[in-house]
């Protein structure tokens, strides 16, 4: 994966739309595809699919595979990045808005695909079984809870390997990370700082 990538506001609302999230997941998942590909896959148009390629490319979320190119047929592949935006208090308000609305989109998509995966955990054999789940607290500042991602990321990039290193049996694995203060005060052990920290996705 490439360093770090500080997202301005035209990536994060090159993000923030659900037809381009759709297509990212679909190049994760195939590899390689065309917008002809795509726009089967997904419903659309090719011309929709097109034009919100080169918008993803634009902003390096995926790119050509030059090898395959055939005439006026382009090959396209995801670019895993990772990237980060500014602090909440630090945002302006379309970039804070842009934010929430694709937060919005992951989480929805997110539990649409839990639910397709529990409809059909039952015909996955040993993978029905292989779901680590974990709900619990930690009491941190805001700058262990930042140090505490970090190391998250750390273990996530070691299994985000190259094609030619995934062994046999492998299969894609959704991941998710989420942390946050607990609303309710009565929980608070003590006064908080100021955070040092980013909020960060790895695409």
């Amino acid at each position: 994966m490439s360093e770090p990538v500080r997202a301005d506001l035209g990536l994060a609302k090159a993000m923030a739309n659900p037809l381009r999230q759709r297509m990212l997941r679909e190049l994760e998942l195939l590899g390689e595809a065309t917008s002809t590909v795509l726009a089967e896959r997904l419903g659309v148009t090719t011309g929709g699919t097109s034009y919100n390629l080169r918008i993803l490319a634009k902003h390096g979320l995926v790119e050509e595979v030059p090898e395959r190119a055939r005439g006026r047929e382009r090959w396209w592949r995801h670019v895993r990045r990772d990237v980060r935006f500014d602090r909440r208090g630090e945002q302006d308000p379309e970039m804070r808005s842009t934010i929430d609305d694709l937060q919005r989109l992951w989480l929805a998509e997110d539990l649409e695909m839990f639910a397709r995966f529990d409809a059909v955990r039952h015909e996955l054999g040993v993978w029905s079984d292989a779901v680590p789940f974990s709900r619990g607290s930690i009491q941190v500042t805001p700058g262990e809870l930042a140090a505490f991602f970090e190391d998250y990321l750390t273990l996530l990039k070691k299994y985000q390997r190259p094609a030619n290193r995934i062994p046999d049996g492998a299969r894609t694995v959704q991941t998710r990370f989420v942390a946050f203060p607990d609303p309710d005060p009565d929980t608070d052990p003590g006064t908080t700082t100021d955070p040092e920290d980013d909020t960060t996705h790895t695409a």
